[in-house]
């Protein structure tokens, strides 16, 4: 039991040492686009990376040491929002302040994206849960967190790194695919609940609204 309970704890830790982490990162980002110390940018790049590794790892692990719990459930998600939240409109600061307008208005977009897709899940999760239905078991949902946060750590090493070796065009189409599976998410989890969406549209009674 005492070492069931020690992997339930690792688990716990790789998933909301995420939260640390990214905090870590915007503040280095931040400081190093306004005074540039050399020093700023590998830290911040480890910081983005280790963050985005724990989004990888947090589930295998949970699977593998069955340790999968409901509140791991919430939780990771969770992380993953605030991922988000603290990342991408950075992104977008960081290009637009390089001069990278064009590249600004993309990122801009896969953030309205990106954000809007996990609150439609949530959405659609709190409706399932009243009536029993679990979320899909999608490959969209491994995709995403397959693309999305080494793109996220690529977009920062391509938009600050001092020798950029990434090439432009490479870039571009890792963010099509990643919009792509965004969207064929968001496809998949409205699929999923559409029976649930029904039902809740449906009047309560004849008193209510």
């Amino acid at each position: 039991m005492s070492d069931r309970r020690a992997k339930l704890r690792f688990v716990t830790f790789l998933t909301f040492v995420r939260f640390p982490l990214v905090l870590v990162f915007f503040g280095l980002a931040i400081a190093y686009s306004l005074c540039g110390a050399a020093w700023m940018f590998p830290a911040a790049l480890v910081a983005i990376v280790a963050g985005a590794v724990t989004d990888l790892f947090d589930g295998y692990f949970a699977r593998r040491f069955r340790v999968e719990t409901r509140f791991g459930a919430h939780a990771d998600p969770l992380m993953d929002k605030f991922f988000y939240l603290a990342t991408l409109p950075l992104l977008v600061f960081v290009a637009a302040r390089d001069g990278n307008i064009r590249h600004a208005i993309v990122l801009l977009g896969l953030t309205i994206l990106f954000l809007t897709r996990d609150q439609w899940a949530t959405f659609l999760r709190s409706i399932g849960s009243l009536r029993g239905v679990a979320p899909p078991a999608a490959w969209s949902d491994r995709a995403r967190a397959a693309i999305n946060f080494p793109l996220i750590c690529c977009i920062y090493y391509f938009e600050e790194s001092p020798a950029r070796t990434v090439s432009p065009a490479l870039l571009y189409m890792l963010e099509a695919a990643a919009a792509a599976v965004n969207l064929a998410s968001v496809y998949i989890y409205t699929r999923h609940y559409r029976p649930c969406l029904a039902e809740a549209m449906e009047p309560v009674g004849d008193n209510g609204k």
